[in-house]
C-alpha cells in the first residue's frame, strides 16, 4: 500500500518534567507514597532522561496524577476523539483530499474505551460518508501502530482503489495511576499524549511514492506480565518491569535478523533505555528521529513510532528505504518496510 500524507498533533500545552515534579509536590501525590518512591520519582523528573517536555490534554493540570476512575474516563471520552480528529485533518489537508473521500478509518488506541469506538466520533465530526468503513482496535499497547497498519493494508489488498485513514491515538494522561511500585512509577514520568493519522492507497499515486510491505510480527504470552495494563480498583494500571528494555531489544533483534533490513531503521521511542537497547542490536543505527520524539514528547505509546517516521520523512536527505518497528504489551514486537518506488518510466 502507498502512503498519501502523514500529520501527528499533541495538545497544546506542554510541561517540562521539573513542572510535572512541581505539580506533583504540590498535590497529595507524595503523602500516598513512601519516601522512597518519592525519591524516585525526584530522581527521574528531575535528571536526564531524555525527555525535555511532555504533552497533556487534561484542563486542570493541578489534577494531572490524582484524578478518580470516572474522571480518567471523562478525559478520554472528551480528549481521544478530538485529538484523533484534529490528526486526521491533518492528514486530509496534506492529502487534498475532503472527509468524504475516505473509504474506511481504522483506529488503534489502549488508553481508554469507548464503544461505539474512537472511529465513530471521528467519522461524525469530520462527516465522513455513511458508508465509510470504520475499524477500532484496542488492546495492542504501545505497538499498535504497525498492526494496525497490516490491517489497512489487508483492505486495500481487497480494495485497491480504496482510500483508508489510520489513526494512532493515545491519552496516556487518562491512564496515570500512582502506587509505590517502580514500574508504575517509571510508566507516570514517561508518557504523554499525541495521535498520527496517515492516509494510504491501494495503488502507486504519482510518479514517487513510499510503499509500506513486508509486515512480520513477534509475540510472547510468556512474557505478557512484564508489560500490560491491569485493572486496579477502577483504574487501568500500567504493569511494568524493569527487564522490558531487554526484552523489547531482544524481540527486536529477532525481528530484524529474520528480515534482514538494509535501510534505515525508524523505531517506538519507548524510553531511553529502550533506544539505548535497541542501539545495541541494530548496529549502526542511530535511531536519531526516536530519540528526538521522546525528548520532544515522552513515549506517546502507538503514534510514537509514526511521529519518528513523519520526522525521518521531513528531512531532505536520500534515504529511500527504511525498516519500522513497534513493540509493546503482549509482549508483542512488529515490524514493516517502506520504500520510495519511481514509477516515472512507466508513466
Amino acid at each position: 500500500m502507498y502512503l498519501l500524507s502523514l500529520a501527528s498533533r499533541v495538545p497544546t500545552q506542554s510541561y517540562t518534567q521539573s513542572d510535572c515534579w512541581e505539580i506533583i509536590q504540590q498535590s497529595d501525590v507524595l503523602s500516598k507514597l513512601t519516601p522512597r518512591s518519592g525519591y524516585l520519582l525526584d530522581r527521574i523528573l528531575n535528571n536526564q532522561n531524555g525527555i525535555d517536555k511532555r504533552h497533556f490534554a487534561i484542563d486542570d493540570m493541578s489534577q494531572l496524577f490524582s484524578r478518580t476512575p470516572q474522571a480518567l474516563n471523562e478525559d478520554f471520552q472528551r480528549s481521544a476523539p478530538a485529538l484523533a480528529g484534529d490528526a486526521l485533518r491533518g492528514a486530509l489537508e496534506q492529502a487534498k483530499l475532503r472527509a468524504k473521500d475516505l473509504d474506511a478509518l481504522i483506529v488503534c488506541t489502549c488508553t481508554g474505551y469507548l464503544c461505539p469506538g474512537v472511529s465513530s466520533y471521528v467519522a461524525e465530526q469530520l462527516g465522513l460518508r455513511g458508508d465509510c468503513y470504520l475499524q477500532d482496535l484496542v488492546g495492542l499497547g504501545c505497538g499498535a501502530a504497525i498492526p494496525t497498519l497490516r490491517n489497512a493494508a489487508g483492505f486495500l489488498a481487497a480494495n485497491p482503489k480504496a482510500k483508508i485513514g489510520v489513526i494512532a491515538v493515545e491519552i496516556c494522561s487518562a491512564a496515570f495511576f500512582v502506587n509505590d511500585d517502580p514500574g508504575v512509577l517509571v510508566s507516570l514520568c514517561l508518557f504523554g499524549d499525541g495521535a498520527s493519522a496517515s492516509i494510504w492507497t491501494g495503488n502507486p499515486p504519482g510518479e514517487n511514492a513510499w510503499r509500506m510491505t513486508d509486515f512480520d510480527t513477534i509475540h510472547q504470552p510468556e512474557n505478557r506480565e512484564l508489560l500490560r495494563f491491569v485493572n486496579h480498583e477502577g483504574f487501568l494500571r500500567n504493569q511494568l518491569d524493569l527487564t522490558v528494555p531487554q526484552r523489547a531489544g531482544e524481540a527486536v533483534r529477532t525481528l530484524y535478523e529474520r528480515q534482514q533490513p538494509t535501510g534505515k531503521v525508524v523505531a517506538h521511542a519507548g524510553g531511553r533505555d529502550v533506544i539505548e537497547a535497541l542501539r545495541e542490536v541494530l548496529p549502526g543505527q542511530k535511531l536519531a528521529e526516536s530519540e528526538s520524539v521522546l525528548r520532544q514528547y515522552g513515549n506517546v505509546s502507538s503514534p510514537s513510532v509514526l511521529m519518528a517516521l513523519e520526522a525521518q520523512l521531513a528531512k531532505p536527505d536520500d534515504v529511500d528505504d527504511l525498516w519500522l518497528t513497534s513493540f509493546g504489551a503482549g509482549f508483542a514486537a512488529h515490524a514493516c518496510r517502506m520504500a520510495l518506488e519511481h514509477f516515472s518510466c512507466y508513466l
